[in-house]
């Protein structure tokens, strides 16, 4: 069959309580919604193919080309603190693993698909507004350059899917380094099954870190170095005003991507303890939470590999104490980076941090937009004479007033000139993100209308998140009181 993609399956390679095998769980009458065709390219996958009938059945999950093999993946997972024994792929479908046009091997998965064996109670089914969502989000993610599985494909079923109410179905295609989680790990350890742990910590090893084969301590060096992906990752979204909103431990990746979009959500106005996810109900997963969630998760990854770490106990909560602190130091030194540069500083003073902790604690008091505030202090950079922009998203101007003084000192160290810092940080503060109040519109207007213009429209805004776009500048507009959104679901 021309333009078949070429699997090349390794995750099926392991024992058989790894995973489940699936067959193809036909839908109604499957269409085309949108199909990434940079990413398509990326993957060396053939676009002619992906719209082709075969394509469409391949990403709808009706049926299978040759070369793919079918699984659930198994998993456990602390979900809010608690732990879940048993969880798995309850609707979604590993189709296999290509190698992409770098030499990278990705998994492409189904998410949407149908009842597997870890269904439990549920349908199996994605709805389009869960599609969507994910779609745009993790394409604006990837679009920010923080590590991310991607979106290949979106696909309505022709079906219904009952939630709070009856609506359209629908399926996602996503990219992966891999799937494999924290709790993937933690499934196998809480069944004592040590031979297993370390048949899956061997395969994270060869697949993710390979550089790390040869030290003399193996596993310890696989926990800190997922530690240190964790830590950068965190920083990085956090810098852009993401909140996650589901952080349990099965949907933490060992590859370090962010991974699984359900109730997330950006901050508009900058607020440290902002949630939006209609499960959190403790605030557990807060923006300013998450680095400290981050921490337990790596904690509880930790506890999976002690008895790889070495033979007597003591020894292992020490090594494993001595690796999980790499996560705050990888951290901690990701996020003055990236903060340094937002501010324009080209290399950390003293009093930075100072200064970057008072201009938050403002933006906190002022009720700040966070995005419109960083993007418009670079042009604050040129002058007092354009700190309109920026001034006007403060309720009190004087406040900003007050800490830019200060600010223009520290800037007066640097070597650049006065455009060139504005254009760095232009470079790492985006004027587009995925709003969550433009996200929900998209999603009206494709349930309502089955009009999907504006979910095209926004991804391409979306795919180049640091250029102005004026012909769509209500992309990056706040949201009008009426628009806010407070409360966000998960597709389940």
């Amino acid at each position: 069959m021309a333009g078949v993609p070429h699997f090349d399956n390794s995750y099926i390679g392991l024992p058989k309580q790894f995973y489940e095998r699936l067959e193809p769980n036909r839908v109604a009458a499957p269409r085309l919604i949108q199909i990434n065709d940079v990413l398509a390219e990326e993957l060396g996958l053939d676009k002619n193919f992906l719209r082709s009938p075969a394509g469409l059945d391949m990403l709808s999950g009706c049926a299978m080309p040759p070369g793919a093999e079918p699984i659930a993946q198994a998993y456990a997972g602390h979900q809010f603190g608690e732990f879940v024994h048993q969880l798995g792929d309850g609707r979604a479908m590993l189709l296999g693993e290509v190698v992409d046009r770098n030499g990278i091997r990705r998994d492409l998965q189904l998410k949407g698909s149908g009842r597997t064996p870890f269904s439990r109670r549920g349908d199996g089914r994605a709805a389009l507004g869960s599609v969507l969502r994910e779609y745009l989000v993790s394409e604006a993610i990837a679009a920010l350059r923080i590590p991310t599985t991607r979106s290949l494909a979106a696909v309505a079923t022709g079906e219904q899917v009952i939630r709070e109410t009856l609506l359209p179905g629908a399926v996602l295609t996503r990219a992966a380094a891999s799937h494999i989680r924290v709790g993937t790990f933690e499934y196998f350890a809480a069944r004592r099954d040590i031979e297993a742990v370390r048949l899956l910590a061997d395969y994270v090893i060869a697949r993710h870190y390979p550089h790390i084969r040869f030290e003399s301590e193996t596993y310890r060096a696989l926990l800190g170095a997922v530690a240190e992906r964790q830590g950068a990752l965190i920083a990085r979204w956090l810098a852009v005003g993401f909140i996650h909103g589901v952080m349990n431990t099965d949907n933490m990746s060992v590859a370090g991507e962010l991974l699984d979009y359900g109730p997330c959500a950006f901050l508009d106005t900058f607020d440290p303890l902002a949630v939006f996810s209609s499960i959190d109900q403790a605030g557990r997963y807060a923006y300013s939470n998450q680095p400290s969630v981050g921490a337990w998760n790596l904690a509880r990854f930790s506890e999976t590999l002690l008895p790889l770490l070495a033979v007597a106990e003591t020894d292992q909560v020490a090594i494993a104490q001595q690796e999980l602190e790499r996560y705050g130091w990888r951290f901690k030194m990701e996020f003055q980076a990236i903060f340094h540069a937002k501010f324009g500083f080209g290399e950390v003073r003293e009093g930075d941090a100072e200064l970057v902790h008072s201009f938050l604690l403002a933006m906190t008091e002022n009720q700040a937009d966070f995005t419109l505030t960083f993007r418009r202090l670079a042009d604050s950079v040129l002058g007092p004479d354009d700190d309109e922009p920026v001034r006007s998203l403060f309720i009190n101007p004087l406040d900003f007033d007050r800490w830019a003084a200060v600010w223009r000192e520290r800037l007066a160290a640097e070597t650049r000139p006065p455009m060139a810092v504005r254009e760095a940080m232009r470079r790492v503060n985006p004027a587009f993100i995925p709003r969550n109040h433009r996200v929900e519109a998209v999603i009206k207007a494709a349930i309502k209308s089955s009009d999907y213009r504006p979910f095209e429209e926004f991804s391409r805004v979306l795919s180049k998140p640091y250029e102005d776009h004026p012909a769509f500048a209500k992309y990056g507009d706040a949201p009008a009181e009426h628009e806010r959104v407070s409360a966000t679901f998960c597709g389940t």
